[in-house]
């Protein structure tokens, strides 16, 4: 027993000993320096992080192979007394994969290649799913682990610049991952991957509908004292927080009365029910916006697109909801499979039915409107498709030439342009405004710029300005000066900056508005001429005048391609 006593002492002993030893520190990363990163090429290897103040950070690479890459030794460096580290490697030839070995922390799969930043707002942002009706085949054949993307989280930052993004990773361009890929940066990099050989990495950092002085930090923001005052509005977070919440409020209440006010959605039957009853309705063609039998108030002034009168009541804008139905008739077989709803682009939000069956909704005007039908929903004779279209803030409509049909699981297409049953739901005053925090200066360079400025990169493909097509005066200013502001904050003077244009836009009967974006675009080809190492991409004939977002990135990216060939070739 006494030896058992002795023995459970000095067990204890040591226990305690070991609980109050400190934990050996572990080196912590950027997210950006992870597993299956691409690394710039014919550029120092850039590494940085945290550690416990005074500790020893020691990096070694080895090859697919596990020869060692360099010094056997590798590179050691020391943490401050912040705790930060940082260093450098030789350069890595192009091709891969490395494996980076940092005291306890391992990067498997890194890939040595060019590295593009692709920054802007929503042509940026834009999706390769948003693009598989033109390009649905190529992208479906095509899979490669040379070509990756890694995705700036959306972070908004006020009060400093940021040394790391929220949690995100690299991706490869499998079919696992490649419907998130930045449509532009997939078809720019799969282009240049084809004709270099060399892997190609894209840092997407987008936002839709951001302006430039979002991206530029407060530092160079200083010659814009307008752009500086309203920074200075919302930096306060107690007050920012207040906003949103009466901004809650604010929808709250107004969506309660859209739906207390709409008789479509009471009474006996629900106007989207198949068997509802609609032969007193109005009849109008849905994407003309003409009436065609019935009556319906207004004409053709502040409608939209081409006259919708159902939208206006003579003068303003009809905001709430408005119902439209319309009948088409299968037979048995083109009943039988799931099909595919295509309603072309709707402004502002709609809800869609087919025969009293919930399909889809979609809260703001541009994605297109693509909504998966269940098998069992069809049935062999009269179907019925309800549309319930919201509008806040306008006219509400039916975009144009865009596709409206019913694809059938047979094959076969129905076509559901023309004419459509219209009735008024509730009439509304206009929604209620709201601050979006992401358009604020200063506040995306802080959080989504600023954590990647340690890495060397082969430039940045910078698709943005029609945010600013309002205030085309001060843009060319704008962007130069965050150009020059990137440059410095990455510490690389000559980084080629790859402008791309707007692209037409607007009906041609819109001729002060079509005229705007013309000057917004000179204003872009003056920067990328006076600006030594930037360079304009031609984006205007690849415009569509109904959609503020084009389709054909493929044939951009291509030319970004050649932008980016032509000047390495010049080297």
């Amino acid at each position: 027993m006494k030896h058992l006593k002795e023995y459970l002492s000095i067990t204890m002993t040591v226990a305690m000993s070991v609980a109050a030893m400190p934990a050996e520190a572990r080196v912590k990363l950027p997210q950006v320096l992870s597993s299956g990163m691409i690394v710039q090429r014919e550029a120092p290897v850039r590494l940085w992080g945290t550690a416990d103040p005074g500790e020893p950070v020691s990096v070694k690479v080895t090859d697919s192979r596990k020869k060692p890459v360099g010094s056997r030794k590798g590179v050691t460096t020391v943490a401050g007394d912040d705790g930060k580290w940082s260093l450098e490697l030789p350069a890595l030839k192009a091709g891969g994969p490395y494996t980076f070995t940092i005291n306890d922390v391992t990067l498997d799969d890194v890939l040595s290649g060019d590295v593009f930043i692709c920054s802007g707002q929503s042509n940026m942002e834009l999706p390769v799913s948003r693009v598989t009706d033109m390009f649905a085949d190529e992208i479906a054949a095509y899979s490669s682990n040379e070509v990756r993307q890694y995705y700036v989280p959306r972070e908004v930052e006020f009060h400093k610049p940021l040394e790391d993004t929220k949690a995100a990773a690299w991706k490869p361009a499998t079919q696992d991952n490649v419907m998130r890929f930045s449509a532009l940066g997939y078809f720019f990099a799969k282009d240049l991957n084809a004709r270099t050989g060399v892997p190609v990495g894209i840092i997407s950092a987008n936002w839709g509908g951001t302006p430039v002085e979002s991206w530029i930090s407060e530092e160079s923001l200083q010659a814009f004292p307008r752009a500086i005052n309203e920074k200075r509005i919302y930096e306060d977070d107690a007050y920012r927080e207040s906003v949103k919440k009466v901004e809650g409020q604010n929808y709250a209440h107004w969506n309660a009365a859209l739906y207390a006010g709409d008789p479509g959605l009471h009474g006996e039957k629900m106007w989207y029910a198949p068997d509802f009853d609609d032969s007193g309705w109005a009849v109008v063609d849905i994407v003309k916006g003409t009436v065609t039998d019935g009556t319906v108030t207004g004409d053709d002034l502040h409608n939209g697109w081409t006259g919708n009168k159902w939208a206006s009541d003579g003068l303003n804008p009809i905001n709430g909801s408005h119902w439209f139905r319309k009948n088409v008739t299968l037979t048995a077989e083109q009943a039988e499979k799931p099909a595919v709803l295509r309603l072309g682009c709707i402004i502002d939000a709609d809800s869609v039915y087919v025969n009293g069956t919930f399909v889809g909704t979609t809260s703001y005007q541009y994605p297109p409107r693509i909504y998966n039908v269940p098998a069992g929903v069809l049935k062999e004779g009269t179907n019925n498709v309800t549309v319930r279209l919201f509008s806040q803030n306008g006219s509400g409509s039916f975009v144009p030439e865009k596709p409206y049909k019913l694809l059938l699981g047979n094959g076969e297409e129905v076509s559901l342009e023309g004419d459509w049953r219209y009735h008024l739901g509730a009439p509304m005053v206009h929604g209620p405004g709201m601050e979006f925090w992401c358009y604020k200066p200063t506040v995306l360079y802080n959080s989504m710029i600023h954590p990647l400025v340690n890495l060397p990169v082969a430039g940045v493909v910078w698709y943005q300005g029609e945010s600013n097509v309002s205030r085309r005066n001060e843009y060319g200013a704008l962007l130069t000066t965050m150009i020059a502001d990137w440059r410095k904050a990455f510490a690389d003077e000559s980084m080629p900056f790859y402008i791309v244009e707007l692209a037409d836009y607007l009906h041609p009967a819109d001729k002060a508005g079509r005229a705007a974006w013309a000057e917004m675009r000179k204003v872009q080809a003056g920067v990328a001429e006076s600006v030594p190492g930037a360079v304009l991409i031609h984006n205007s004939d690849l415009g569509e005048w109904n959609d503020i977002h084009p389709l054909d990135k493929k044939t951009l990216g291509g030319r970004v391609a050649d932008a980016v060939t032509a000047r390495n070739d010049k080297k």
